[in-house]
């Protein structure tokens, strides 16, 4: 899936956090535990990497009481291969884990270390992926702005946890070019993107492939099927049935239930649901990486035996 949601904001977001994350004693992002390698931004993660400096980071899983919990701690363990890099597992319901981040940043980084007696944080994250309400839970009080939809926080602040750990909060950030199409999907499913910015029908019937290749047996049961579907819009087509998205004649509106479809997945109504396992999403990564690098090629090939045209009409 091609995405093309790119807000002014965020152009603003990414140049501001190239320049301050150098500045920075350490890294919290905030991943949604369904999509740990989607939800991954590889701008911030090129930043980090070619700091001079490591700058140690926190990644933590929210919503991981929505995420399968055995791939969950396949990438943990994933993650944490980097020395720098701890992994901590959280969600809406939990806020006690929430507020372990204060103990870890100290953890991570000792006063000595840190930069004007104080340990200075940014907090990163896609949109919607619940950085704001972590913040809150972490704080104790209403800082940062939430709300169910992409990009609601739109600004940097400064905000003091306590005597010694300061947060930088940042928009959340998407980047510009997602070339791996299977996170597209994934961005857009799992509410990361704008519903207005992608077909909800492409999404849906992705996501019903999806699960009925790795989860048939929650769909059998939240659907009370006696076997799971063979095909993607045969599923769709039952979910019609059984939510009345019917037109005169008896024919099923796919829009309605694909949206049916992606929402009670949101919801965690279906189950414990992770959309992806580290092996299979590097493959992808490197897969997407070699077909845009031709793709570039290509397009040098183009213009250089254009100039050459040029030249020779010249003549």
């Amino acid at each position: 899936m091609k995405i093309q949601w790119f807000p002014g904001h965020m152009h603003r977001a990414s140049k501001e956090i190239r320049e301050k994350l150098p500045e920075m004693d350490l890294l919290i992002e905030v991943l949604d535990a369904r999509l740990p390698g989607s939800s991954e931004n590889p701008m911030i993660a090129a930043i980090r990497n070619s700091s001079p400096r490591e700058i140690p980071c926190i990644k933590i899983f929210n919503k991981s009481d929505l995420a399968d919990p055995e791939l969950t701690e396949k990438w943990q363990q994933y993650y944490e291969r980097d020395k720098g890099v701890k992994t901590l597992c959280v969600s809406r319901d939990q806020p006690e884990k929430v507020k372990q981040i204060s103990s870890l940043c100290r953890k991570m980084v000792t006063i000595s270390d840190a930069r004007d007696r104080e340990i200075h944080a940014m907090i990163v994250g896609i949109p919607n992926v619940g950085k704001s309400t972590i913040i809150n839970t972490v704080t104790g009080r209403t800082i940062a702005k939430t709300g169910n939809e992409a990009a609601v926080t739109r600004q940097q602040q400064r905000i003091k946890i306590n005597d010694d750990v300061v947060l930088f909060d940042t928009p959340g950030l998407l980047w510009g070019n997602i070339n791996n199409e299977h996170s597209g999907y994934r961005l857009a499913i799992s509410g990361a993107i704008k519903d207005t910015a992608f077909d909800s029908d492409d999404a849906a019937f992705y996501l019903a492939e999806y699960l009925i290749k790795h989860y048939p047996e929650l769909l059998i049961k939240r659907y009370e099927l006696s076997e799971c579907s063979q095909t993607e819009i045969e599923l769709i087509e039952i979910i019609g049935r059984q939510r009345g998205c019917l037109r005169s004649g008896g024919q099923v509106e796919i829009d309605k239930a694909c949206k049916i479809l992606i929402n009670e997945y949101r919801l965690g109504i279906l189950g414990c649901i992770t959309l992806e396992e580290p092996i299979s999403f590097e493959i992808e990564n490197s897969t997407a990486l070699a077909e845009s690098e031709k793709k570039i090629e290509e397009k040098k090939a183009t213009k250089s035996d254009r100039k050459k045209r040029w030249k020779k009409n010249r003549k």
